[in-house]
C-alpha cells in the first residue's frame, strides 16, 4: 500500500502523488515579480504545511499579514504614481505645443548637421547655420517639433538646434496662396 504522505486524492480516487504532478503540469506564468497572489499562495501553502503539533504563533501571522498589506499598498501607490507622471508628460507637451504654435510665422536660426560623404567614400559630417519660417508643429513619436521652411523645402526641427527666433518682416514672409472666392 501507498504512504499515504505521497497520494493526492482527486474527485475522490487516489493517486501517487508524483504520477499525478508528472501527468498534470502546473501552468506557469511569465510574471518573475512576486504579487499579491504570489504572496498569498505562500501564506495558504505555509498554513497547508505546517506541523499541526507544533503550529506557527499568532503573531507571525500578523506579521506576514501586515508585510502583504504593505506590499499591496507600495504596488498601489506605484502604479498611481506612474499614471501621474503619464498625465504631467502629457501637460507639458500640451503646454510645448502651444507655446511652440505661437512660433508660427516667425524667423528662425537653426543649426543643421549635414552627413556627407567622403571622396573615398568615409562619412563625415558638419553643422551649417540655417534660417527659415516656421510653418508648423508636429509631434513625432511623442516628441514636439517644428516645421520650418526654407526655400520651398521643409525641414524638421528639434526644439534644442534652435538658436534664435525673430519676428519676420513683410517682405520676408513667404506668401501664401488664398484660395479665390466666388
Amino acid at each position: 500500500m501507498a504512504n499515504a504522505l505521497n497520494t493526492i486524492t482527486v474527485n475522490g480516487v487516489t493517486y501517487n502523488a508524483d504520477a499525478y504532478e508528472a501527468s498534470h503540469p502546473k501552468e506557469t506564468k511569465a510574471n518573475d515579480d512576486l504579487g499579491k497572489e504570489t504572496f498569498l499562495q505562500l501564506l495558504v501553502t505555509q498554513l497547508q504545511n505546517q506541523d499541526p503539533l507544533n503550529p506557527q504563533e499568532n503573531g507571525e501571522f500578523i506579521a506576514q499579514l501586515a508585510q502583504f498589506s504593505s506590499l499591496e499598498q507600495m504596488t498601489n501607490v506605484y502604479e498611481a504614481l506612474e499614471e501621474l507622471g503619464k498625465t504631467v508628460g502629457n501637460i507639458d507637451t500640451s503646454v510645448l505645443v502651444g507655446q511652440l504654435s505661437g512660433m508660427i510665422g516667425k524667423s528662425i536660426d537653426w543649426m543643421e548637421t549635414i552627413n556627407e560623404a567622403d571622396a573615398e567614400g568615409n562619412p563625415i559630417s558638419h553643422t551649417e547655420k540655417m534660417t527659415g519660417v516656421v510653418s508648423g508643429v508636429s509631434i513625432v513619436e511623442g516628441t514636439p517639433s517644428i516645421v520650418v521652411e526654407k526655400d520651398g523645402t521643409k525641414y524638421q526641427v528639434d526644439i534644442s538646434s534652435v538658436a534664435h527666433v525673430y519676428e519676420t518682416t513683410p517682405e520676408e514672409t513667404p506668401e501664401v496662396s488664398q484660395p479665390e472666392q466666388e
